[in-house]
């Protein structure tokens, strides 16, 4: 109550009337009943005025309130006086520039839902209808080796399907922030062995050579499944633009700051219109491949940020690529 000014200049008016009154009545205390009378009608007054006010304030207040409940968040009602009133006022504009900040945000996102949606049904729209064709086709009478064929591309577009779906269902809960990354000791000679467990085939049958050199005692504390996840789409990204005779190296070394993994390839290599992209979402450059969906290396980054790290790439055109990845030490 004290820390009001309204109620302190109360209070002083009120006091000063009762010290004058007092006064007057030991000077004239043959009318002192008068003195009395008109101090306490001074009193009264004083304390009406000052409620007049603050209800009038309060007032000012509930009608900001309910012009902010029928949209109109832009208004400024901070002042620097003292009082509760004042500190009140303050509180509820900062409590709606958050509203309205937060506001922005759900709209942005409800956006990017809808962006999302659109890319997600785009994406499984090419599938759906080759197999949809092939399907029609096999409903002919065709040869045993078309047929072969034919279900062979069905089985590789439901591959597809299940990859993209189980990639973007793995995309949303770390949007959601459903996934806990475990803090466990990750040595990197073993976690780059297991990202190139699916890829050593591909890249014999591509006639693509892959070295690996990983210092000793290199490791990091993070997640060993997840860092195997982004890791193999990041090798698989580089091995799908290396063509036959290149190669495909792997690095890992530690310094008192970070533990770095660099992925090197001899492919063809990003356009520098496209590498402020290609961690973007459903972004496909102009030398992805018709296969390309744009979520391998988005993923990549988004598991290796969830664990305090960060990836960067560097590219020249016909001379191959080169992805940092670094965990920094905890």
């Amino acid at each position: 109550m004290w820390k009001n000014k309204d109620i302190r200049i109360m209070i002083l008016l009120q006091g000063l009337v009762l010290i004058m009154a007092s006064i007057g009545c030991f000077f004239f205390s043959f009318i002192s009943h008068y003195i009395m009378a008109g101090a306490v009608f001074l009193i009264a007054l004083i304390g009406y005025m000052v409620l007049f006010y603050r209800n009038k304030r309060i007032a000012e207040l509930s009608n900001y309130l309910s012009r902010i409940t029928n949209g109109e968040h832009f208004m400024d009602i901070r002042d620097n006086e003292e009082g509760e009133l004042s500190y009140l006022k303050n509180e509820i504009y900062k409590v709606t520039r958050k509203l309205e900040e937060q506001a922005e945000l759900l709209k942005k996102d409800k956006h990017y839902l809808a962006d999302s949606m659109a890319d997600i049904s785009h994406q499984l729209k090419t599938p759906l209808t080759s197999m949809m064709v092939l399907s029609d086709l096999l409903q002919q009478e065709l040869p045993y080796e078309k047929r072969k064929q034919f279900i062979d591309r069905i089985q590789s577009q439901l591959a597809r399907m299940e990859w993209l779906v189980t990639s973007l269902l793995k995309l949303s809960k770390m949007d959601a922030g459903t996934i806990v990354m475990k803090e466990e000791v990750v040595i990197v000679k073993e976690l780059v062995s297991h990202a190139l467990e699916t890829l050593w085939i591909p890249a014999e049958l591509k006639g693509v050579t892959i070295q690996v050199e990983v210092e000793e005692g290199c490791s990091y504390i993070g997640d060993f499944e997840w860092s195997k996840e982004a890791l193999t789409n990041v090798l698989k990204n580089c091995l799908e633009h290396t063509k036959s005779g290149g190669s495909l190296s792997v690095y890992g070394v530690k310094n008192p700051l970070y533990t770095e993994v660099e992925i090197k390839d001899t492919g063809e290599g990003i356009d520098k219109e496209d590498l402020p992209y290609i961690f973007k979402r459903f972004y496909r450059g102009k030398n992805a491949s018709s296969d390309s969906v744009g979520i391998g290396l988005a993923m990549a980054k988004n598991i290796i940020m969830k664990q305090q790290g960060q990836i960067e790439v560097e590219s020249e055109v016909g001379k191959g690529t080169i992805f940092h990845i670094k965990f920094y030490k905890r």
